[in-house]
């Protein structure tokens, strides 16, 4: 998904270059990207007054880069700590500390600002007299450059929100760089970032700004690019979860931001705080469980299950359906229980895959042997919301490649929606192009509680790369709802296939489920493609 950057003339009367912006820069080891940074930072224009900085301690000569760049930039001020602090925070504060303007924002080493950023912030900052403004940030993934919104659904429209609490889901926007501050309101509530080694600072940092109830001004336009380099030599710490320590690390830092929240009088903000947990960090950490250790997920499990034990009953039945019923498992059992079900109920969005099992007066459980885990909201949800399952088979032939789609019925609630058709589409991960799109109607088996659709596929046209399915209901109202796959393993149907094609002498079809258990499909045609991945694959072996 690409965004083309185009800004209002909102506040283009006002002289913005009289109420300076400084950037903060903050890096350690990163002379291959801090130079971009910072001159991002300079090409905001004259509402920038100042660029500062931090060094970390660097050993690759990232501060003498620096220091060259201010050499012939006076906008450019340079702070070298002449220890690495291990985190974020302390050079943020220390850039926070040193600086002189009115407001201030804060950039990393490795990401940049578009065009008009600090114009867009600045110029609602002052339209609404806030002392934050918010815009969207997009996560760039690089090398391919395709681009996400980040928590979009609150950067819609220009407003001013008059206090945080009038808007609980400002709670699950936890970034700190997408945002500009008002010095003098930092400063005056004292809000800085933990110091140290202090893994997701911006969750408490965060807090602390919600917790001082300032108005808060959002812009629509992108002012913030955030670029993810899942292939770099050191992962950031969002990217970096391997390490039972950065769960715990997680933990902590949500624990504390809902101390500050709740210590300061602002009830609903804590409680959307638990929200947040449950409806990301618990998803995203449960969905990834297969990939670790046995000793990982049954300290996780530990973790987690004397964490969720400090929630209260309301915490839980406030959080979206999946998280809620993540908790519950966990909750249920001292042991990890059911990986494989709950990585899909876990997934965006969510599946939860048969059996389903009914207590002995009939109502939803998640399981026999878990019959203390209800499942009864199931009953009321609007279908479109429900966690359906749809078993996705993909059959690579050499004449004729075959989609075979199986959705299963959910305590009745299938049968009363009436599901009529299925739309299947096939995108490229990275470039977002299309490689097929159809639609088919929906046959019913009652004697087996699930209705079917196949697609014909011509994978020879798509191309290289890899491809997501997505799947689109739709029910006998109108309605629709959006899901994945569920890709079915067994008799070889996940199995890599080199396929004779009269457009490419050969194409390499490789079907897989991602981590999430969805159905998609790596494509390398030609004889170039098919050697590529017989290269990559020993390099794997010989690592």
């Amino acid at each position: 998904m690409t965004i083309t950057y185009i800004f209002s003339s909102v506040g283009a009367s006002m002289a913005l270059q009289d109420a300076q912006v400084t950037v903060v820069v903050i890096g350690y080891d990163d002379a291959a990207h801090v130079a971009d940074a910072v001159r991002s930072a300079l090409a905001q224009g004259p509402a920038v007054g100042e660029v500062i900085a931090v060094d970390d301690c660097s050993t690759d000569g990232s501060a003498e880069l620096l220091e060259r760049l201010a050499a012939g930039e006076p906008r450019l001020k340079v702070i070298r700590r002449p220890t690495n602090s291990g985190g974020c925070g302390t050079p943020r504060n220390d850039g926070l500390n040193a600086a002189t303007s009115p407001y201030v924002m804060f950039l990393d080493s490795d990401d940049v600002l578009p065009l008009g950023a600090v114009d867009a912030l600045l110029g609602a900052a002052v339209r609404y007299d806030a002392p934050v403004a918010a815009g969207l940030a997009l996560r760039k993934e690089l090398p391919s450059g395709r681009e996400t919104p980040w928590r979009h659904e609150l950067y819609t429209r220009r407003t001013l929100v008059a206090h945080p609490a009038r808007r609980m889901r400002l709670v699950h926007d936890t970034l700190c760089v997408n945002k500009l501050y008002r010095t003098d309101f930092l400063r005056g509530h004292g809000i800085r970032f933990p110091e140290g080694r202090f893994p997701y600072e911006d969750f408490v940092f965060l807090a602390r700004v919600l917790a001082a109830g300032p108005r808060i001004a959002l812009v629509p336009e992108p002012v913030y690019i955030w670029q993810v380099r899942r292939s770099a030599a050191r992962l950031s710490i969002s990217l970096d979860r391997s390490n039972i320590a950065n769960w715990r690390d997680r933990i902590h830092a949500d624990q504390l931001s809902y101390d500050i929240l709740l210590g300061a009088g602002e009830k609903g903000l804590a409680r959307a705080t638990r929200a947040r947990f449950l409806d990301r960090s618990l998803r995203m950490y449960a969905r990834e469980l297969d990939l670790r250790s046995a000793e990982y997920r049954r300290e996780w499990w530990t973790l987690t299950r004397a964490y969720l034990s400090s929630f209260d009953e309301s915490d839980l039945t406030s959080a979206p359906g999946p998280g809620r019923i993540v908790a519950r498992v966990v909750l249920a059992t001292e042991e990890p229980h059911d990986l494989g079900r709950l990585k899909e109920i876990a997934a965006r969005p969510a599946r939860l895959n048969p059996p389903y099992a009914r207590a002995d007066d009939g109502s939803p459980i998640w399981s026999a042997d878990l019959p203390q885990v209800e499942l009864d909201h199931l009953l009321v949800r609007p279908a479109r919301l429900l966690p359906v399952a749809v078993d996705a088979e993909l059959r690579p032939r050499a004449r004729r490649t075959v989609l075979r789609l199986r959705l299963h019925e959910l305590y009745g609630r299938m049968a009363q929606a009436g599901p009529e058709a299925v739309e299947a589409e096939f995108t490229e991960r990275d470039d977002g192009r299309v490689g097929f799109a159809g639609t088919a109607s929906l046959t019913a088996h009652p004697d087996s509680d699930t209705w079917s659709a196949e697609f014909p596929l011509d994978l020879a046209a798509w191309g290289g790369g890899t491809w997501d399915l997505r799947l689109r209901l739709r029910f006998k109202d109108g309605t629709y709802r959006v899901i994945t796959g569920h890709a079915v393993a067994g008799a070889g149907l996940l199995s890599r296939r080199a396929l004779p094609s009269l457009r490419h002498a050969v194409l390499l079809v490789q079907p897989y489920a991602t981590h999430s258990g969805a159905l998609a499909v790596r494509l390398a045609p030609g004889l170039s493609g098919v050697t590529d991945v017989l290269r990559r694959r020993l390099k794997r072996v010989f690592r």
